[in-house]
């Protein structure tokens, strides 16, 4: 024998075997081991003289060696392990490790090559485990563990079963402990280094050595002596690290399908099995056989499928407890956990891996879920778990009733769960809700899937169950400390769901922001799909099986499913509560068709929770519709042959038959019509099946119901059915069988069959059909049932995984876009805000308050980023309520900890906030309160009092609080409000100021104030400091809540503060450098805000918010703004409202000063706020004190004279606004000197205007919005809308000037006019002829407009009430003078832009005629000189047809004053006047004494004297036009036509009438002397005034007969001028008392009358003086007549002039001029 160190040879192999050989030698007994002695001799002689050969044999087993050599020398090795023997077994065992670890051993071992010695070696390691002795044990381990691991060898088949299957016997029969901890080591070790190879398909890969703690997790706790873990994880890596060597690439070669089904064969038939299995088994090799896969990959296959048998054997009968059988289904429970928790990508893109999932894995927990031990329930929900995490895409239907059996039915057991289950559920929830993506795919794809159940809802509502604990009453059998336990343990999952909800939202926003700006609300892109990786390296389940039936779905579709489905589960609700309802809600919202037949088929598949006796109930009804649906659900149905009791059986499978006969009758009937149908010849008639299907309903009762004792025999059913058919007796045996079939089997539903359940459960597991899975599941059974009855209910479930998988339901949903959460959110955000809250308000335990606080910051952060806002705000709600702070004396740490979770609320989702804001902002100003009274200082009310004796008191009790926690006192009336307390919504802490407060109650809040040290004044001004990082919705939010609770806090009634004020001024001071469009926006809220507060009846506040708008407003003024900008008139708009609204003094004048300040100190900023500072000055200029207008104009004054050019530097439309104020300043009562000044400066701003200086000369620079503004509230201005850019701005200059003509100052009515034409005339000229015609439509006429229709409504009023007392005319109607002067400037207007303002003729002379229609001798002379003046200088410009408008305006006017003077004149009829003098003198010395009834009499002389009155200003009138008339014809006669000077005559014509008549009224003239004398008045010169118009008329006439002939020829004057003459005379001859002779025609003759002469009063020889000068006038006309118009006309005056001559006149002129006719003109033409 060679020595030790050469043993072996110098082969690799020989270094390796010569010792283990030796030893062996050394070990053996040499008589009973003497063949295996001379073996290993032999062999150690071969060695000694083998080599390693250059060219390897591939059919060796042994590197280096030939396979005849190898076989040699391992012979003995061999040999030694069939002994059976430990000594040589070991030696044996050791040799055999080396050889595998050190890669020396090749080649491929398995049952196909029974021959192969390392075969042989294989089954002999496998055997020697089994004698029993513990190193034997360890030693066998160690090398089926590295011949596993060994690359160069590829152990297969049955050969790799036998190995594992062997370690499996060792760790259920090693009575050391060690030992089976090591043995299920290595069991997983193998498995791992099997399905690593599979997942690679390759033997060269890197395997992670398995932790054997964790093999420890749920069961062989107990194994653990000392240091066994430590012991079994070394020797399991030493095993893995030693092996090494170069693989064998022809093990990854793949095989075809007959090999493997050959393979599977073999395999299949040296098992056992029993039916189902071998089913099953043939399905799973038929179903991959088309494939090709590896070798490899086959036994990773043959593996799995082995440990899931192993998993599924189950004790039997006789002996239930078999605890090495519960030992060996556990481990391999625990290694199919192995194979799961570390499966890569080839469980999802190998079909086949996969269905070994479904087939056996699915099987598996299946089974074993019916057993109650624990350990085992543990394993199958770890499983569980990670098929959920890997493998979902694929388990999608598994998945969906796997998650009700194992998970909830234990999670919503409430009352008698069992703890350690319950609490392995909960650990597994909290794991799978940890992740954010199996939450989102589980809702997706169960809670919007209509075949699905709603998991996420069942989680939520039970997790929810769990943490409000059993109902009170209710009978449990947890512990105290297991119900808290559980109640926290369910919050923590709550606030994981919530947590990885947002976890996900924030991602996908992430992803969505990264590619693209697009809002998580419009980003459903595949990209944006989570593709992270875990730890181990394995990819998640959507990216690794992206192909299988897995799809990208957007929320749209998303929410269509959700919706169908809650409708769905909606209308089968409702018909299960009224039947008839649920369809038609179902038909109106498209879930069913409309047809009989579709609801026939919805009512028939019965698969989605309808309620089988509401079925039933619905078929039998009789409505027509109804009918027809049981008629189709009836002929749905294909009896064909059929026996009648199977038939009847399987129709009533799907529905209870209702209670009612007629019901069930009108069923019956259908049912035997389409039996008898289907088989014609069963039946003479349906009328036999049908009394026969009721004789078997009948039967079926009496059999089965234990209610009913005599039971029915066979005699009696067969008695009961005689004659039944036509007449006839169905064969009795017919009949007997029938009646067997009926007593043995119960005709009963398909649910029928399940445990009494509750309603929901029912409806629930009828939807996913595990009413028989269900039944299987008891938690209380004591023993493992074997599968027996149970594997129809087995198989059926298969079936149904199979027949899903075609369906919709499989198709897994990946959905991107966050809008998902949104129903989600739906979904859970009710129960955990009652678990939240219920736990935080009756939990003190710290950890569960903060847990239930973290989940309240993770809802409000999801329900924020999403927008709902209801869900945010009721979450914000219950933290704000959880803070106490509105009642600070029932405080505790968990209140603080919420005051704290409300400012990282606000810090972390600030942005999403919205009105959510103002809880947030209420709680943090609660905070500072109670911080101040802490501190002893003194409160804001006592600053802010009305009343300063108040002031005084609160300062002195503040000064004497030094400091609260010192002193504890009850003096401060707010510390006594807040230990008293008050609701969370009431405006201000402690509102409810009765009742009293204890010592101790004030001790208890200072220790609460202590647990508020805990937030220090840096996390509240944190807060409001990081509003600049808002964005600009959020800021907006911010400052609108923050405005809300600073006027709660201002309004308090008892104790009003300024904090949030104060922080207001501090977030627009922060945000002041946002972009302008966001500013803006705040502003608008704040502008509300101080013109709120500002309005404030407290004065104090009003000031304090007033001063800090001024501060704000001269910190942004100091900001530039550009051209065309709104945003410093946005800023200064609150002094706008203030000043304009505000009933304080003090108010408005500190507005005043605060403008003067901002103005002066930042004009060159000012820009567009002009229009704010210009309307304040408005406003101030129209205050009631002298102060504050002084004050504003001192301002306005500055502004114009120094800075007028800054006004319209950025909006040339503020002049317009600076007008405006000037022309309000005009309106000042205070100081005529102010009033004047403004009209000057509006002087100045015309000056300024024609200059061009404005903006407004480029007409592309304004887009008139601000014209529109400025003619708001000026109707006068409506016309300028539509002019030109200029014209807006000359408009409210021009009209403001003209209102101020009316004014009822006299300074202020002529300077204004004077400035307003003086503007006219200076700067006209630059005035369009458009715009022109314009401002004199709208700004002159309206002057006149005014003044004329105040003189017209004297007027109309005097003429109604002519006995009334005269009005005042001075107090409506300008003076003399100024309408003289209003006047001339018009008419000097009008001329000078008489080309321009041509059109508006006629209203000028409208308006000249207005004058003279005035019962005031004044103003018609100055109409009358106006219109002289205007026709003295147009005359020769005018038209025919403006002269005609002229003339007819003048007849008008004389013409519309003559009804109302008539009527004046009929009122005199009514008025008596005493007869003389005397007696009036008679009466009043009679009043001298007393009363008497002449008071009469006096009314009546004052009535008279009103009318003398009007009459001798209407005959001045009357002149006065006769006079413009003369003036006209005279000046410009050539100008006139024919119509023209015909109107002219009508003129006169009327006039003269008008003197004839009203001289004529001999009676009222009698009345007047009479009232003249007593009153001393002057007559009315009524003579004068018929004198006048005659002669005017008179020497009309003549002049147009002299002057222009062809008009007088064309016209006739000449016959009109002899009508007039002879009317002179007719008058002149009535005034006479002369004897003519009076012609009067009586019959064929003339009778001539002689009259007696009298002589002539004194009276009337005046009147005839003073018509003398006109009867001359007339008889020259006459004269002056041609001879032959004379001779023409003269038979039509002869008579009267011999009258004159007969009768007595005053003057010897007439003489001489009849004289003069009769000699040169009568005489003349008797001569002839």
């Amino acid at each position: 024998m060679s020595a030790p160190q050469t043993l072996g040879g110098p082969s690799r192999c020989g270094r390796v075997l010569g010792r283990s050989l030796d030893k062996i030698v050394k070990n053996a007994a040499w008589r009973k081991h003497s063949h295996i002695v001379s073996s290993c001799k032999s062999a150690l002689d071969k060695l000694d003289t083998l080599s390693d050969s250059a060219l390897s044999d591939p059919s060796s087993p042994l590197l280096g060696l030939s396979s005849s050599d190898a076989d040699f020398v391992l012979n003995p090795i061999l040999l030694a392990l069939d002994s059976n023997y430990a000594k040589l077994a070991d030696p044996a065992l050791e040799s055999l490790f080396k050889l595998f670890s050190l890669g020396l051993v090749r080649g491929e071992i398995e049952s196909n090559i029974p021959n192969s010695i390392l075969y042989k070696i294989v089954q002999s390691v496998c055997k020697v485990g089994g004698i029993g002795d513990e190193s034997i044990e360890l030693a066998v381990l160690r090398v089926l563990l590295s011949a596993v691991r060994c690359p160069c060898v590829l152990i297969r088949g049955d050969c790799l079963l036998h190995v594992i299957r062997t370690c499996y016997n060792v760790y259920l029969s090693a009575l050391n402990g060690t030992n089976q901890v090591c043995a299920k080591s290595v069991l997983a070790q193998i498995v791992l280094i099997v399905f690593t190879r599979a997942e690679e398909d390759s033997m060269d890969v890197s395997t992670k050595t398995v932790p054997v703690s964790e093999l420890l997790e749920f069961t062989d706790k107990n194994l653990n002596e000392g240091s066994s873990i430590y012991y079994c994880q070394n020797f399991v890596s030493e095993v893995v690290n030693a092996s090494e060597g170069v693989p064998d690439l022809k093990f990854s070669l793949p095989i075809t399908g007959p090999e493997l089904q050959n393979g599977e064969s073999k395999v299949s038939n040296g098992e056992e099995k029993d039916g189902v299995e071998e089913e099953e088994t043939k399905e799973g090799v038929e179903s991959s056989s088309d494939g090709v896969t590896s070798k490899i990959r086959e036994d990773g296959f043959l593996v799995f499928k082995y440990l899931c048998k192993l998993s599924m054997k189950f004790s039997s009968q006789e002996d239930p407890d078999d605890e090495i059988l519960l030992r060996g289904k556990t481990v391999s429970l625990e290694l199919l956990k192995v194979i799961m928790n570390n499966g890569g990508s080839v469980w999802h893109t190998n079909e086949r891996f996969l269905n070994a999932i479904k087939q056996y894995l699915c099987l598996s927990l299946l089974k074993n879920s019916a057993l109650s031990v624990m350990s085992i329930f543990q394993l199958l929900c770890s499983i569980f778990m990670s098929l959920i995490t890997k493998y979902r895409s694929g388990l999608k239907a598994e998945i969906g009733i796997f998650f009700p059996m194992l998970i909830l039915r234990v999670l919503e057991n409430i009352l008698q769960p069992c703890f350690v289950q319950k609490m392995t559920v909960l650990n597994l929830l909290e794991k799978i809700v940890g992740d954010p993506q199996i939450i989102i795919d589980i809702f997706v794809n169960y809670d919007c899937d209509v075949d699905s159940p709603n998991i996420f809802e069942r989680i939520v509502n039970g997790l929810l169950k769990t943490a409000l604990g059993p109902p009170s009453g209710s009978t449990t059998t947890l512990s105290a400390v297991q119900d808290v336990t559980f109640r926290h343990e369910s919050v923590k999952c709550l606030v994981g769901i919530i947590k990885s909800m947002g976890a996900w939202m924030d991602g996908q926003l992430k992803i969505g922001h990264s590619d693209s700006p697009k809002s998580f609300e419009n980003d459903t892109s595949a990209e944006s799909h989570s593709t992270s990786t875990a730890e181990d390296g394995t990819l998640a389940d959507c990216e690794l099986h992206p192909e299988m039936n897995s799809e990208l779905s957007d929320a749209a579709t998303v929410e269509q499913r959700r919706a169908y489905k809650i409708e769905l589960l909606k209308g089968v609700s409702l018909f299960n509560r009224k039947p008839s309802k649920g369809i038609e809600f179902l038909i109106n919202t498209r879930k069913v068709g409309n047809t009989p037949e579709e609801v026939a088929s919805f009512l028939k598949k019965n698969t989605t929770g309808l309620n089988e006796t509401m079925i039933g109930d619905y078929l039998g009804e009789r409505e027509e519709f109804a009918l027809k649906v049981m008629h189709a659900y009836v002929d749905s149905f294909n009896f064909k042959s059929m026996d009648f009791g199977e038939a009847i059986r399987f129709f009533l499978r799907g529905f209870r038959l209702p209670g009612e006969a007629q019901k069930i009758d009108r069923i019956m009937e259908k049912f035997a019509e389409r039996y008898c149908k289907c088989n014609p010849n069963s039946f003479t008639s349906a009328d036999t099946a049908y009394v026969l299907a009721y004789s078997v309903i009948m039967l079926n009762t009496d059999a089965h119901n234990n209610m009913v004792k005599d039971k029915m025999t066979k005699s009696d059913f067969i008695r009961n059915n005689r004659g039944i058919n036509d007449g006839k007796d169905l064969p009795e045996e017919y009949l007997g069988a029938l009646y067997d079939q009926i007593v043995k089997n119960e005709i009963k539903m398909n649910a029928d069959s399940s445990v009494p359940q509750s309603k929901q459960e029912n409806s629930l597991n009828k939807l996913l059909g595990l009413d028989g899975i269900l039944n299987l599941v008891s938690w209380k059974q004591t023993e493992d049932k074997p599968l027996g009855a149970n594997g129809l209910l087995i198989r059926h479930i298969q079936e149904q995984f199979k027949a899903k998988s075609g369906k919709s339901e499989s198709v897994y949903h990946v959905v991107s876009d966050v809008s998902i959460l949104r129903f989600m959110v739906e979904v859970c955000w009710g129960p955990m805000l009652a678990a939240f809250s219920v736990t935080l308000d009756q939990s003190d335990d710290r950890l569960a308050t903060t847990h239930c606080l973290l989940g309240f910051r993770h809802a409000v952060h999801v329900t924020a980023v999403l927008g709902m806002q209801t869900q945010r705000d009721a979450f914000v709600t219950s933290v704000a309520k959880f803070t106490f702070l509105h009642c600070a004396a029932d405080m505790k740490q968990k209140n603080v900890d919420a005051v704290k979770a409300i400012i990282s609320i606000a810090i972390e989702d600030g942005n999403h906030l919205q009105e959510a804001w103002e809880h947030i902002l209420t709680c943090l100003s609660r905070i500072e309160h109670l911080q101040l009274l802490g501190e002893g200082a003194p409160t804001d009310a006592s600053f802010l009092s009305v009343s300063n004796t108040e002031t005084d008191e609160k300062m002195a009790k503040s000064a004497g609080l030094q400091s609260l926690k010192n002193k504890g006192t009850l003096q401060n009336l707010a510390v006594m409000a807040v230990v008293r307390g008050g609701s969370y919504d009431s405006a201000s802490v402690g509102v409810n100021n009765s009742g009293l407060v204890s010592p101790e109650q004030i001790n208890h809040f200072i220790a609460n104030l202590n647990l508020l040290e805990q937030i220090g004044s840096f996390e509240l001004n944190h807060v409001f400091a990081h509003s600049q990082r808002l964005n600009s919705e959020a800021i907006v939010a911010f400052v609108k809540a923050l405005c809300k609770v600073s006027i709660s806090e201002l309004q308090s009634p008892t104790d009003p503060r300024v904090f949030s004020l104060t922080k207001l001024v501090e977030i627009a001071h922060y945000n002041m450098n946002r972009i302008r469009l966001v500013w803006s926006r705040m502003w608008n809220v704040l502008s509300d805000f101080f013109v709120s507060v500002g309005l404030s009846e407290n004065l104090s506040v009003a000031i304090f918010v007033m001063d800090s708008l001024r501060q704000l407003a001269m910190k942004f003024l100091e900001r530039e703004e550009l051209a065309n900008y709104n945003f410093q008139n946005e800023f200064l708009r609150p002094f706008v409202i203030i000043m304009w609204k505000s009933n304080s003094t003090e108010i408005r004048e500190l507005i005043v000063r605060c403008i003067s300040q901002m103005v002066l100190s930042r004009v060159r900023n000012v820009k567009s706020g002009w229009k704010s500072v210009f309307w304040v000055f408005t406003a101030a200029a129209a205050d009631e004190h002298k102060n504050v207008v002084l004050l504003a104009f001192e301002t306005m004054e500055k502004i114009v004279r120094e800075y007028f050019p800054y006004i319209t530097e950025t909006e040339a439309a503020t002049f317009t606004d600076c007008v405006r104020c000037l022309i309000k300043f005009t309106n000042s009562r205070f100081n005529s000197d102010v009033s004047l000044n403004a009209i000057a400066f509006l002087r100045f701003c015309a000056f300024k205007l024609s200059e061009g200086g404005l903006v407004c000369t480029d007409k592309s620079s304004d887009d008139g919005s601000s014209v529109s503004t400025v003619i708001k509230d000026n109707s006068g201005v409506q016309s300028f809308t539509d002019i030109d850019d200029p014209g807006s701005y000359w408009g409210p200059l021009l009209t403001g000037l003209s209102k101020l003509t009316s004014d009822s100052r006299l300074a202020i009515r002529k300077s204004s006019l004077e400035v307003l034409f003086n503007i006219l005339n200076d700067h006209g000229h630059l005035f369009s002829q458009t715009f022109w015609l314009g401002v004199f439509s709208s700004v002159v006429l309206p002057i006149f407009d005014g003044v004329c229709e105040k003189r017209d409504e004297a007027l109309q009023t005097e003429q109604d009430s002519p006995t009334t007392e005269s009005p005042h005319c001075d107090a409506i109607t300008w003076d003399t003078e100024t309408s003289a002067v209003a006047l001339h400037c018009l008419v000097d207007l009008f001329i000078s832009f008489y080309d321009v303002l041509r059109p508006r003729l006629s209203d000028v002379v409208c308006i000249l005629t207005r004058y003279l229609r005035s019962s005031i001798q004044g103003p018609a002379s100055t109409g009358v000189a106006a219109l002289s003046h205007l026709t003295g200088e147009l005359g020769s410009r005018l038209s025919e047809d403006e002269w005609q408008e002229i003339l007819l305006a003048l007849k008008e006017a004389a013409m519309s004053t003559l009804p109302g003077f008539k009527k004046l004149l009929t009122s005199m009829n009514d008025i008596k006047v005493p007869h003389n003098s005397q007696s009036y003198s008679n009466t009043e010395t009679s009043s001298d004494h007393g009363l008497t009834n002449d008071d009469l009499e006096d009314d009546n002389l004052q009535n008279v004297a009103y009318v003398v009155s009007r009459m001798k200003s209407h005959i001045s009138v009357q002149l006065l036009i006769l006079e413009v008339v003369t003036d006209m014809y005279r000046t410009h006669l050539q100008f006139l036509s024919a119509a023209n000077i015909n109107i002219i005559v009508e003129i006169f014509s009327s006039i003269s009438s008008h003197a004839l008549q009203l001289n004529s009224e001999t009676t009222m003239q009698k009345k007047i002397q009479v009232a003249c004398s007593i009153l001393e008045l002057s007559e009315p010169p009524m003579l004068h005034f018929e004198k006048e118009a005659y002669q005017n008329y008179l020497d009309f006439l003549q002049y147009l007969v002299k002057k222009n002939l062809s008009i007088s020829k064309e016209m006739n004057l000449e016959l009109l001028l002899v009508a007039v003459c002879e009317k002179i005379m007719k008058i002149y001859l009535n005034c006479t008392t002369v004897n003519h002779n009076v012609q009067r025609k009586s019959g064929d003759k003339v009778v001539v009358v002689t009259h007696w002469t009298l002589p002539l009063s004194s009276a009337k020889k005046e009147e005839l003086a003073a018509r003398t000068p006109l009867l001359v006038s007339a008889l020259r006309a006459l004269s002056g007549l041609e001879r032959v118009s004379f001779r023409k006309y003269i038979s039509n005056v002869f008579l009267l002039l011999v009258d004159l001559v007969r009768s007595e006149h005053s003057s010897g002129e007439v003489q001489r001029v009849l004289s003069n006719i009769f000699q040169s003109c009568i005489g003349t033409i008797i001569m002839q």
